[in-house]
């Protein structure tokens, strides 16, 4: 399986998500400055993944960081990684974390204090990789053995530290000697599903079969789908869920045809500071995204183009 994201004496190491599947390219962020630009352009995606790259980021930093001035480069190398990118909460639970670890080391020797922050952000990368496993137990029985299951997005071993959320709840399924398959949305316009999704399941030998965006309904129709399965990059405290632009449609397409639509997070996933969905920042992505493939016109010159990286599906909607 693939490492997303590693800590190294060299620095913060991560696949490049953009290249995938043309490339499998790594490459090394040696300060919490490109570790925060890849956050920002998506060379490591996902919001766990993120949540991690961020620790390992404010480690970095850290390390790196002078002596005498430690409070003052502290508080920089948390706002610049905290302005990254806004929806998936993760990042913020990470950078939160690492802080309240800062003020306990108060006064504490330097090295004591780098090493501690070391310590932590391999400990978010390991409890990360466990929690992922245990999502997958936890999901594995709901997934109906002889059926299809349709996914929207990557939400597997590329979007977290390792095994996935909603990929590990089908990877556990398969471990578990279930016979299915997986139908894969695209995901426009970044087209996470079809360069990412496919790609892991084929690595893993799952079989899986790429739909665009608006096949999906008409697949929810046919009965061959068993149940949907999601991750999430914010879920309000009432249990709406912030998770890939498509993801609403999916839910309601699931609803209409009586498929179980599940999802699939942790625990640092939930925002319980936000009443509902409607408090949930999305993100709104570069329109090239939109106009362009791989640098390629799809479009005229001079559209114009609204491209929200994310849409919430009410809790209704969630089995």
């Amino acid at each position: 399986m693939v490492e997303t994201v590693q800590w190294t004496g060299s620095g913060v190491v991560m696949i490049d998500q953009t290249k995938l599947p043309r490339v499998e390219e790594f490459v090394t962020c040696a300060t919490y400055l490109e570790v925060a630009h890849a956050i920002r352009t998506m060379v490591v995606r996902g919001a766990p993944a993120i949540g991690v790259s961020a620790a390992m980021g404010v480690a970095l930093g850290v390390l790196k960081a002078d002596p005498g001035n430690l409070d003052s480069e502290f508080e920089t190398i948390c706002s610049t990684l905290a302005a990254t990118r806004p929806t998936a909460v993760n990042l913020f639970w990470a950078i939160d974390r690492m802080k309240r670890l800062y003020a306990a080391m108060k006064g504490r020797p330097i090295e004591e204090i780098r090493a501690a922050m070391v310590a932590e952000a391999q400990a978010v990368y390991r409890e990360d990789i466990a929690i992922n496993r245990a999502i997958g137990a936890f999901g594995a029985p709901l997934v109906p053995d002889g059926k299809t299951v349709l996914t929207h997005c990557n939400a597997g071993a590329l979007a977290t530290a390792g095994f996935g959320t909603a990929l590990g709840v089908i990877r556990a399924a398969v471990e578990a000697g279930k016979k299915i398959d997986v139908f894969s949305d695209e995901t426009r316009p970044f087209l996470q599903g079809a360069r990412l999704t496919v790609w892991e399941l084929q690595q893993d030998g799952i079989p899986v079969k790429l739909i665009t965006d608006n096949m999906a309904g008409h697949f929810l129709k046919s009965g061959r789908i068993g149940c949907v399965v999601v991750g999430a990059d914010r879920i309000a405290r009432n249990g709406d869920v912030a998770n890939k632009v498509g993801t609403y449609g999916v839910a309601v397409l699931a609803r209409e045809n009586n498929v179980p639509f599940y999802v699939a997070a942790p625990i640092s996933t939930l925002d319980l500071t936000l009443a509902s969905g409607d408090e949930i920042p999305i993100e709104e992505r570069p329109a090239s995204e939109v106009t362009e493939v791989f640098g390629v016109p799809v479009a005229p010159s001079g559209t114009e183009v609204e491209n929200p990286a994310f849409d919430v599906t009410p809790n209704r909607y969630v089995t």
